[in-house]
């Protein structure tokens, strides 16, 4: 018969699993209703079409198997490819499901993370002395135990709570609504802290009953995070210091001098094999093939990001731009109240697990440290993700603590655990209420009526030119994705001082280039050779004036063997580009041709004639109607609006100047509709207001 010791032992291992299965089952549950909730939010408030900054051309790159900017997403093209096969929608919507299912991913991996930490506590139970001798061994003071009230609505209310509130941040949900990397992104980086995190405490538990441990979830997080690297590489390579922190938190440094090391490097290696995606990919002249990385140079370039070095320029000041979007990523800023969790969480973590306290803390160091020295335009909150997602993490802590501190003061009898489990639900819901306007893309056409509009201004077999990305980007969709106005030629002066754009141009606009063949030749002898050696070029004077020359020549050898047999455009940028970088070009497009002004666009013409110029009929859904919320630092405000603005009284005044003032009035108007206090249109529209009255008197 078992004596009372081997019963204790029975009964409490029985206890222990019971414990465990059913904790493992609140966690299915916990992690199945965020992903429910945030999934019909996404779907809910998906954007019905291509959008504006890097949406078209990474459209345009998943749909014919090619190659996106640097570093070329390979993980994120091939995943996005396969919803682009699904039999419903346009592929855009598609595609934009992609990125909301990987957001929903994202936010139900949260309550997970958030649970594997919150079971790790900094009051050890009592250890062996095997125990102790080995933590000694290990150098790091080993923090294990599961905690105590690491149970009901204290362990659980939390993590579900952290989990909307990342669903209903203002960057994952901005970017799980349109096509882009950086929710499949988030993704990765959640699963890998959540596999660290229970390998960490899988560890922990065996130290203390003296059993080994299993590194299976390590070698998984290895292989994810090689993975990881072939989606924006730059975020998850800034993990690797907590990541580092957390193992020899965990095991010590004896861990670093193991096979385990070389075993995570081989397998992390495995993941970043991926990118043999990218020559493979430019080896089939796919129509998106962004650096063409078919030799081992200029793959090297791609990965690494060549062209965007020139923007790595240090300045303490962008701490505040890190300030300003942390506060609006969880609510409103005048009440940042997850904000306040997060730094109660931090502050908790100091006395109850250091090593999260550090892991946490060094994802954020590392996080504003880059964005410091980078400098980042429209997407640059979806750099802060990792930060953002640490911050998240510390406010499932903060949220704890209010409910153990509810449980063990007086407290307890006007505000139960489970009641105040729900009222926590508030943290989300300010993130829910203040970002829905700001995030909901369902009637979101502009990127596709900004493309539309300035088409229709283009007569048949017309050539636009432009170095405005938000009018290229959404043109790539709309023209080679859903073949509309194949007739048109449109070039990116910006993409002209790459030389893999020309195999783009090659393919698409045949005739253009073999008109210009002699001069498209010696630029690119040049170009070629500045991509090899630009220091040459930046010092010899000579060599930089006959590149730009005959950059500019090739151009105009484009416009004037055009316009021989139809019509050339221009957008506002390069039309009034008075000291830009492409001033030399304005100059001398302007010697020889007048810009007239047709609709967003200006007409590249020898002769300013009325009767050349029909008005087309011009859509500005979501810019006036006040469908559609923008933040001042947004795309829309910053480049669209300002041209529809400008471009819709200078057209105005072309028909004034012609004394047509009952259309010049028409496009007053509209700018006005768009924005009732543009003082421009306001004066315009007096001006030919009075000068119709004229016009009618004197008749």
């Amino acid at each position: 018969m078992p004596d009372n010791k081997t019963h204790n032992e029975t009964r409490s291992r029985l206890d222990s699993n019971q414990s465990r299965l059913q904790r493992k089952k609140a966690s299915v549950i916990s992690a199945a209703f965020v992903l429910v909730a945030s999934l019909a939010l996404y779907l809910y408030t998906l954007a019905p079409t291509v959008t504006l900054v890097d949406s078209g051309e990474l459209l345009l790159a998943v749909y014919s198997l090619g190659v996106a900017h640097p570093p070329g997403f390979p993980l994120y093209v091939l995943l996005a490819h396969t919803f682009s096969l699904l039999p419903f929608g346009n592929l855009a919507t598609r595609i934009h499901l992609a990125s909301a299912l990987s957001a929903a991913l994202a936010a139900t991996m949260m309550p997970l993370l958030v649970l594997e930490a919150t079971l790790i506590t900094s009051k050890p139970e009592q250890k062996t002395k095997v125990v102790k001798k080995r933590e000694r061994e290990s150098s790091p003071k080993i923090e294990a135990g599961l905690a105590k009230d690491a149970s009901g609505s204290v362990i659980f209310a939390p993590a579900i709570v952290a989990g909307l509130l990342f669903a209903f941040s203002r960057t994952l949900w901005a970017y799980a609504t349109i096509a882009e990397v950086y929710t499949l992104n988030a993704f990765l980086l959640i699963a890998i802290s959540w596999l660290m995190t229970s390998w960490r405490r899988n560890v922990l538990e065996s130290h203390a009953n003296l059993s080994e441990a299993s590194d299976r979830k390590l070698y998984i997080a290895a292989f994810l995070f090689g993975l990881a690297l072939g989606v924006h590489h730059v975020t998850i390579g800034l993990m690797l210091p907590a990541l580092a922190a957390l193992v020899f938190a965990t095991e010590g440094a004896k861990v670093f001098k193991s096979k385990r090391l070389l075993y995570c490097a081989l397998i992390s290696s495995l993941g970043l094999s991926i990118y043999i995606y990218l020559p493979i990919a430019a080896s089939r002249s796919p129509l998106m093939n962004w650096g063409d990385p078919q030799t081992f140079q200029r793959f090297w370039w791609h990965i690494t990001g060549k062209q965007y070095q020139a923007f790595f320029d240090p300045s303490l000041l962008r701490i505040s731009q890190f300030v300003k979007l942390a506060l609006r990523e969880f609510g409103v800023a005048w009440m940042p109240l997850a904000l306040g969790f997060a730094i109660v969480g931090l502050v908790n973590l100091f006395r109850r697990d250091k090593t999260m306290l550090c892991f946490l803390s060094l994802i954020i160091v590392a996080d504003v440290a880059y964005c410091l020295c980078y400098e980042i335009d429209e997407d640059k909150d979806a750099y802060y993700l990792p930060a953002f997602i640490a911050l998240t993490v510390a406010v499932g802590f903060g949220l704890r603590w209010l409910l153990v501190a509810v449980q063990t003061t007086n407290l307890k009898t006007a505000l139960t655990p489970p009641l105040a489990a729900v009222f926590l639900l508030v943290v989300p819901a300010i993130a829910l209420t203040s970002n829905f306007a700001f995030n909901d893309r369902s009637r979101y056409f502009i990127a596709h009526d900004y493309a539309d509009n300035i088409l229709k201004s283009v007569e048949p077999r017309g050539m636009l030119l432009t170095s405005d990305w938000q009018v290229y980007s959404p043109m790539l969709y709309v023209k080679e994705v859903e073949k509309s106005r194949k007739d048109t030629v449109v070039i990116d002066i910006n993409q002209l001082r790459r030389s893999w754009y020309y195999g783009y141009l090659n393919q698409v606009y045949p005739e253009t280039m073999e008109k210009s063949r002699a001069q498209v030749d010696a630029f690119l002898g040049d170009l070629r050779a500045w991509e090899q050696d630009p220091d040459a070029y930046n010092k010899n004077p000579a060599l930089n004036n006959r590149i730009n020359s005959r950059f500019y020549e090739m151009i105009l050898s484009f416009v004037t063997n055009q316009i021989k047999d139809a019509p050339v455009y221009v957008t506002q940028e390069i039309a009034t580009n008075r000291g830009g970088q492409d001033v030399k070009l304005t100059n001398s497009l302007s010697e020889k041709y007048e810009f007239v002004p047709q609709g967003l666009i200006f007409r590249v013409s020898d002769r300013a004639s009325l009767n050349e110029f029909e008005a087309p009929q011009i859509v500005t859904r979501g810019l006036g109607d006040g469908t559609l919320r923008f933040e001042d630092d947004d795309v829309v405000k910053k480049k669209v609006l300002p041209v529809y603005l400008s471009m819709s009284v200078n057209t105005g005044n072309f028909f004034a100047a012609q004394a047509k003032h009952d259309k010049a009035i028409e496009w007053f108007k509209q700018a006005l509709a768009i924005d009732p206090d543009f003082a421009a249109a306001k004066r315009a529209l007096a001006a030919s207001q009075n000068a119709l009255q004229k016009q009618s008197q004197s008749k």
